[in-house]
Order: C-alpha cells, then structure tokens, then sequence
C-alpha cells in the first residue's frame, strides 16, 4: 500500500482502492493515503470487512461485512465509499446486490483483468499481465499484496504512455 501511495504522488496516477477494513495497512498508512483521498486522486470504495464469499453468508451477514468497512471509511478516511462495492471473487448474485444496495452501493464494481498480484508472481508476469490488460475502458486490479509489483511501476508507466492511456478513478469515468 506504501508503495502505491508513493506512485500516485510521484505519478500523479489516480486509483479506486477497494478497501478490506480488516487489514492493518489501511490504518498504516492513513497519513500518506488520506491527503491523496482528500484531494480526489485516490477514491476508496467497499471491499468488505473480512472478504468473504458474500453468496454464501445470509443477507444480515452480508450487510454487517459491509456496514463494518463503510464505518471504518468513515473513522479513518472521512468518506463512506458509496456508491462502489466490490464483492470478493466477484462473487455476487441478487441478495447481495439488495443488501449491498439499502447500505448505498448500489453499483457492484467487476473487472476486465487482474495484475494476480493476490499471491506472489513474478515481475515478468506482471509485465505481461499489464501488456495484455492495460487497454482503453477497461478496469484492471491490483492487490500490492507483495514487492514485486512495487518494483515493476516504471514499466507500468511506460505501457500506460505508449498506449496513450489515462488512469482514472471510477468517480471521474462516469462524471
């Protein structure tokens, strides 16, 4: 998370973070993540408490995931991540998109490609992962779970110039 942090302020990139409140890095690195919030560059939606697969909790389960990142965004960012959700795995089906919806996120956020960067990869994957998904209109994830991403920004960069692409947040895509 530090590092992306650090490539938004020397890039200017802007990102949507799906944020996971479980996770100790978001309360780690609130003071370099949250001026990047503040300004806009960096928009954070809900990724639920713990990660669940939300299809096999009953909707009561499901909202409390929810709730408990909306008010942890809250707490510590200032914001509540509405209107965007991202459901762990993608997994989401029309119980989960009521609830998801009641608490203000009306819109399941899904993706074309994936750095699959969950899980230690090489830096050449990434390379290639990045070469094959980086495209026009398209949402592509990230994790920065593990350092190899962090060292392989530069040739994210590049790809991202030579394509004439534009990274934006989902806040300014559908403005």
């Amino acid at each position: 998370m530090a590092a992306y942090c650090q490539f938004a302020k020397d890039t200017g990139a802007r990102f949507t973070f799906f944020v996971t409140g479980q996770y100790d890095s978001w309360r780690e690195n609130r003071a370099a993540l949250r001026p990047l919030v503040e300004s806009g560059q960096v928009q954070l939606g809900n990724h639920t408490w713990s990660h669940p697969d939300l299809t096999s909790l009953t909707a009561r389960e499901c909202a409390e995931e929810l709730r408990r990142t909306k008010r942890f965004l809250r707490s510590e960012y200032g914001i509540d991540g509405v209107p965007y959700y991202r459901p762990p795995y993608g997994f989401h089906n029309d119980q989960v998109d009521k609830v998801a919806a009641d608490l203000g996120y009306p819109v399941p956020t899904l993706w074309y490609g994936s750095l699959s960067d969950s899980s230690v990869v090489t830096e050449k994957f990434l390379i290639g992962a990045a070469r094959k998904y980086f495209q026009p209109q398209r949402i592509v994830i990230g994790h920065a779970n593990h350092d190899p991403v962090t060292h392989v920004y530069h040739h994210f960069t590049q790809i991202i110039r030579e394509r004439r692409l534009q990274m934006v947040t989902l806040n300014d895509y559908f403005a």
